[in-house]
């Protein structure tokens, strides 16, 4: 069957169109991201401001044609933090459902790492073992750990790369007081949950998801997206920690001119990378590797999974 999952994140919303079958790899047969970046399109109060909600009923609107043009038989519509954190989400929620006939289905923290930790087990399968997942993205960053398809641990943190850079980095360049400040507070809102993950053990295998994560590794010298899905491409911490430097003293038009660097990212990429490597030092990684299937996989997946039996 063709499904269509609809997945509006803090910095776009991505339809992705899948050939799925249970028991079979999706596959994908189109795929289509409009840039909203949520996180910086909020008032004062935490409301997303009625900019922000006529483009994301705009962006849905026509996601929903797209899907009905590519044949798609089911749409699988979900938001994360953005939405979820937002002071007037139900009115957005509404308002979206109202004029586009979307429900968006808003995700919790823990659910997001969940999904996103049952796509990386999946493509990486048992032989992987302890698995520990790690996902930035615009507003949260996601932790997971575990050896089955359900994790142990799973937890949210408000600490994505879009968040983080509206509300701590202000400068482009940014005031380097600034970046000092950012690091102590990733490091201390991940130190906070090291210890609920260590009390399972050292991980087998460290992956990481996330548009972030990719464009962290292409710096590193990771193969492109040109490469193909099947090209195994990690991330050194020791790589991480020469790359943070040269980024806190970038303009996000010197980022832009990196390998990898969108525009759309390059300004929020300091933030990223100030939370990946407080994460892989706080949790003894030394080396990761970059997962090709994420949370809108993850939401496929969950759904073959409850069809009925043929």
């Amino acid at each position: 069957m063709r499904l269509g999952v609809l997945d509006v994140g803090s910095n776009t919303v991505h339809l992705l169109v899948m050939d799925a079958h249970p028991g079979a790899r999706p596959l994908p047969a189109h795929s289509h991201k409009a840039e909203l970046r949520l996180a910086e399109l909020l008032d004062a109060d935490g409301s997303i401001g009625d900019r922000g909600i006529e483009r994301l009923v705009t962006i849905t609107h026509d996601a929903v044609r797209t899907a009905e043009d590519k044949g798609c038989e089911e749409l699988l519509p979900f938001a994360t933090s953005a939405i979820r954190d937002a002071a007037n989400a139900d009115a957005v929620l509404k308002r979206v459902r109202d004029e586009t006939g979307v429900d968006l289905q808003v995700l919790s923290g823990p659910e997001e790492a969940r999904l996103t930790f049952l796509a990386a087990r999946r493509w990486y399968g048992w032989s992987s073992g302890k698995l520990l997942l790690l996902d930035i993205g615009g507003g949260s960053l996601e932790i997971a750990y575990g050896i089955d398809e359900e994790p142990d641990a799973a937890v949210s943190l408000p600490l994505g790369a879009g968040r983080l850079t509206a509300g701590w980095l202000p400068g482009d360049p940014p005031d380097l007081a600034d970046v000092r400040a950012l690091r102590r507070h990733v490091r201390a809102e991940i130190a906070r949950t090291v210890g609920e993950f260590a009390r399972f053990g050292k991980p087998h295998h460290v992956v990481a998801t996330s548009k972030t994560f990719k464009q962290l590794a292409r710096l590193a010298g990771a193969p492109g997206s040109g490469e193909g899905l099947y090209v195994q491409r990690g991330l050194s911490r020791t790589s991480l920690e020469e790359w943070v430097p040269k980024l806190s003293v970038m303009t996000a038009e010197q980022r832009c001119a990196l390998p990898g660097v969108s525009e759309g990212r390059a300004r929020q990429l300091l933030a990223g990378a100030l939370v990946a490597e407080g994460a892989m030092d706080l949790f003894g990684v030394e080396e990761l590797e970059v997962c090709p299937w994420a949370l809108r996989e993850g939401v496929i997946l969950r759904r073959l999974d409850h069809l009925p039996a043929a």
